[in-house]
């Protein structure tokens, strides 16, 4: 992926850098969450955590205060709310229940997704997820669309 970035030109990068700045923002002031309810006291509580470090960017690796990766956020999250979950995405899509519907998922429950479990978010209704997407974003809300769902895992 780095030699790829690194192969764009300074018009390309600019106008990539430009998206990304765009689909941040966008991100933060059109997402409309609904009135769904949290899993339990502990989920809301670990996605009321999330919710503030929207905008700090992705590392990888990172578990904050100031930056995450995509399983750091949401174990950060889950901390702040009391309870421990694994370090990894696949580890925590062993944390708890699974939930294979979209339609029952909940908010603060965990997202996983693609065939590998390599990333996870944090559901935030209404088709929403909070989640670190990738170097060079930053934390935001994202359609649940937009990746390939596996799973959805009630802590």
């Amino acid at each position: 992926a780095q030699r790829l970035l690194n192969s764009l030109t300074a018009a390309e990068k600019a106008a990539l850098a430009a998206e990304q700045d765009r689909a941040s923002r966008a991100s933060a002031d059109r997402v409309q969450l609904g009135n769904s309810t949290p899993a339990s006291g502990r989920a809301g509580a670990a996605f009321s955590a999330a919710q503030t470090k929207i905008g700090s960017p992705y590392v990888y690796g990172a578990t904050g205060p100031s930056s995450y990766d995509c399983s750091g956020l949401t174990s950060w999250a889950y901390a702040q709310a009391g309870v421990g979950i694994p370090r990894t995405s696949q580890a925590q899509a062993n944390a708890g229940t699974r939930i294979y519907s979209q339609s029952q998922l909940q908010v603060g429950d965990l997202v996983i997704f693609y065939g590998d479990l390599h990333h996870v978010g944090l559901y935030a209704g209404n088709g929403q997820v909070l989640h670190a997407p990738r170097t060079g974003t930053v934390v935001r809300y994202e359609s649940i669309n937009n990746m390939p769902f596996q799973f959805g895992v009630r802590i």
